[in-house]
């Protein structure tokens, strides 16, 4: 079931690709494993899943330390928001954090990955939508952010992250994808941002669209680990 549920997520990212006129390599998938088990997470990178994103930083942990032969062989992301007292744990257990949404929180991963000798890797997460419950940066403070954050030597901004709202139309989300990509060509457009690449948008209801949209990541749970 897993090998199938992964097969057919990849023949649908293939498939937008295509609709597109890019190649299915050029969008990296992100399996959501927030509430999956060990064991499965453990058979989907059995099966070639490269990449997983987690959403709290104490299941993670948890989970990682159950994982631990199999981690060198993984890209590890933090989806979930984050907040400024788990970052110097975040910055330990993840090589990707997706969800930074202040310069606070910039400033802290910033310090606990100067403490542990590394450069951070991080997307910005933007605000799209006017829901309450979605976290995010909005369009001109993801500007203004690129130039405070200079200063903040061991974080590398790679790019953006959004959350459209959730339709049982997938392709009503596409205003909201077409708003983060442009953004995201805004900022990207500044040649000095040499590392910025990454848009990362789409999760299990709507990948198809991020991608035709845009999206070079998508983040899918539950059509995976049904």
């Amino acid at each position: 079931m897993l090998k199938d549920n992964i097969a057919i997520v990849l023949e649908r990212i293939a498939g937008a690709c295509k609709k597109k006129g890019i190649e299915p390599g050029s969008v990296t998938l992100v399996a959501v494993t927030k509430t999956v088990d060990a064991e499965s997470v453990r058979e989907a990178i059995s099966l070639g899943i490269k990449d997983i994103g987690e959403s709290r930083v104490q299941e993670a942990q948890s989970k990682f330390e159950q994982l631990s032969d199999t981690l060198s062989v993984i890209t590890k992301h933090m989806i979930g928001h984050l907040q400024s007292n788990k970052a110097k744990k975040a910055v330990e257990l993840f090589d990707l954090i997706q969800s930074v949404d202040t310069l606070e929180l910039a400033g802290e991963i910033n310090n606990a990955s100067l403490q542990k000798g590394k450069v951070q890797d991080v997307l910005l997460e933007i605000k799209v939508s006017d829901e309450a419950t979605k976290f995010g940066l909005s369009p001109e403070e993801a500007k203004n952010f690129m130039a405070d954050a200079e200063v903040l030597r061991n974080i590398r901004v790679r790019g953006l992250m959004a959350m459209a709202p959730y339709f049982e139309d997938p392709a009503k989300a596409r205003p909201y994808f077409r708003k983060a990509r442009e953004i995201f060509d805004g900022i990207r457009s500044v040649n000095k941002y040499a590392y910025f690449g990454v848009l990362s948008m789409g999760m299990s209801n709507d990948f198809e669209v991020a991608v035709e949209e845009g999206a070079t990541m998508v983040r899918v749970g539950s059509a995976i680990f049904k």
